[in-house]
């Protein structure tokens, strides 16, 4: 049974924090309750985070009694375990659930979620969100050595950047099912007669049981959206995580257990789905009648069988794109130069936003440098990020580790497909010896010829740029919109002087739906955004189906149902 007691605690605690994120999205004011700062969790937060991953390593992770466990995965790499990018095994085993038990129980507590109401459930998803907030530092390492992404960029993306995500989602949520009165008193007038009296009651029900199929690179960043978003418009969340990836995402749900169970809710309203080597169950599950909902994040080519096959579901996809910048001119060459660096470097590209063909007029650009040739900016760029990653310890700092082999076999392909302009380097990680660390490799290519189009219009996942030498800022213009129309883009960036060339941009990217970054050249990066202020992906083009976070994606998770009853 729900505790009255402890949701009137939740709520007298985490209702402020709940207005201030229905504002921010309101505003789009930058705002955040989740701090960057490493010392903010706390003078002895990082050796307890620390020591609380390395306890985790080698055990068995426990989740209560979740229902239908008929056994463990994990563990041993040949049983399907866990390595580190950066080399560790982490011998960590899971909990493995016999679908057909787990899913009827994980229905079993609907109606009393349900019936809790919007803010009950938005109350108890803030309280999940705080209480991984205070484990920041543990689920940084658990990012780090699943995903390879630096300490750093693990510790702020993996954890507040996904935190703040997870309360956008809970915000938009709110908003959404609260649009509807709860109750309302119906009078039609009827002239000389009786008016015709009714009582209405409103209730967002919700779909059904909730698919989150996790990511690589990004396990928390990408999958709190969609499971926050499930889990507060009423629908419990069965999470499959990536076999790579699987800690971070079964600290969140131990932790979205505990908390449910606390506040008088059933547990199973959040389970994990970890699977046996080559099990393959996300197609399973993904075509079950009993899952309503789907989230997924990874290639486009599973993504579209999500979307033809899982047809009793409604699916929120992110896939791949080809993420593009056009150079026509800057007032900040070298600001430029730095930014782009900056871009290409962060995670080794291993972001879905990284900018992959940067489309530069082979006559060259106008700058507050002078003029200067296509093979001048492409080689100022290859100086640019050779410099910036020219120290092995800031290398490692921004790069973090390649994630999978694949990308290392796509880094090392890429130098035989034009004339290399920046070859990638192997760099050693002294506190991580068996981790593959690479700096990018540019690539010049001739947009002309058709040879060239295989490359720069399929997805190269990893830190591999194509600059492509294009006959005017016109056909740059004209590449970008076909570019996004067949292949997709969650990210386009541009830079330019001219009023006439932002605005054909701009235009581009309205009539395609791609999100737009112009003149970047400061510490704001085209591959970053933030929550509560920008949307990650559009939903209107082949890279995304949905945005994060926008009405769309949490208003089709609850349909409204009405109640009339004689007044």
């Amino acid at each position: 049974m729900q505790s009255p007691q402890k949701l009137t605690q939740l709520t007298e605690t985490h209702r402020p924090t709940l207005d201030q994120a229905l504002d921010a999205i309101r505003s789009r004011a930058y705002w955040s309750p989740h701090p960057e700062h490493p010392k903010a969790y706390g003078e002895s937060a990082a050796a307890d985070g620390l020591a609380a991953f390395e306890a985790l390593k080698g055990a068995r992770f426990d989740l209560g009694e979740q229902p239908g466990t008929d056994g463990w995965t994990g563990g041993s790499p040949a049983d399907g375990g866990e390595v580190s990018p950066y080399g560790p095994e982490l011998g960590i085993s899971y909990p493995h659930a016999d679908i057909d038990v787990l899913l009827p129980a994980m229905r079993a507590g609907m109606g009393a979620w349900r019936d809790a109401g919007p803010e009950a459930r938005a109350v108890v998803c803030l309280e999940i969100l705080a209480r991984i907030s205070a484990r920041t530092h543990e689920f940084a390492h658990a990012v780090m050595h699943t995903s390879g992404q630096a300490f750093m960029m693990a510790l702020q993306a993996g954890g507040p950047h996904a935190q703040d995500r997870g309360l956008e989602a809970v915000a938009y949520a709110y908003a959404e099912q609260t649009r509807v009165p709860a109750a309302a008193d119906w009078s039609k007038p009827q002239g000389k007669r009786d008016p015709l009296n009714l009582s209405k009651a409103f209730t967002a029900v919700p779909r059904g049981i909730s698919l989150l199929i996790g990511c690589n690179t990004f396990p928390t960043w990408n999958g709190y959206p969609g499971l926050f978003a499930s889990l507060a418009t009423g629908n419990p969340v069965l999470v499959k995580p990536h076999p790579r990836a699987v800690l971070p995402l079964a600290l969140t749900v131990k932790v979205a257990r505990e908390v449910l169970t606390e506040a008088g809710f059933d547990a199973n309203l959040v389970a994990l789905a970890a699977e046996r080597p080559g099990e393959g169950i996300a197609k399973t599950l993904a075509t079950r009648p009993e899952i309503k909902i789907i989230d997924y994040t990874g290639s486009t080519e599973f993504g579209d069988w999500l979307e033809a096959h899982a047809r009793q579901a409604q699916v929120y996809t992110e896939k791949a794109g080809v993420n593009t910048v056009i150079v026509d001119s800057t007032d900040d060459y070298r600001g430029m130069l730095s930014n782009l660096a900056f871009s290409l470097s962060l995670y080794s590209g291993q972001m879905c936003t990284t900018p992959q063909n940067l489309l530069v007029p082979r006559g060259g650009i106008t700058t507050d440098a002078g003029p200067k040739s296509y093979d001048e900016v492409v080689g100022d760029l290859a100086k640019s990020v050779g410099g910036l990653l020219g120290d092995d310890a800031r290398a490692n700092a921004l790069l973090g580790a390649l994630v999978n082999p694949d990308v290392k076999s796509r880094l090392e392909a890429a130098a035989g497909l034009g004339e290399v302009a920046l070859p990638s380097r192997e760099v050693s990680n002294p506190d991580f010896p068996g981790a593959t660390v690479r700096t990018p490799v540019i690539v010049k290519l001739d947009g002309a010829k058709p040879d060239a189009e295989a490359a720069y219009l399929s997805e190269c996942f990893g830190p591999v740029s194509f600059a492509v030498a294009v006959d005017s800022t016109a056909d740059a213009l004209d590449l970008l919109r076909r570019t996004v129309r067949d292949k997709g883009a969650m990210t386009v960036g541009a830079y330019t002087t001219s009023p006439e060339v932002e605005r054909a941009v701009e235009e581009v990217c309205l009539e395609e739906s791609a999100q737009l970054s112009l003149n970047l050249t400061g510490g704001v990066y085209v591959n970053q955004t933030a929550a509560f202020s920008d949307f990650h992906g559009s939903g209107g083009n082949p890279a995304a189906n949905a945005a994060l976070c926008d009405g769309a994606f949490v208003s089709n998770r609850f349909r409204t149902v009405e109640v009339r009853r004689q007044a």
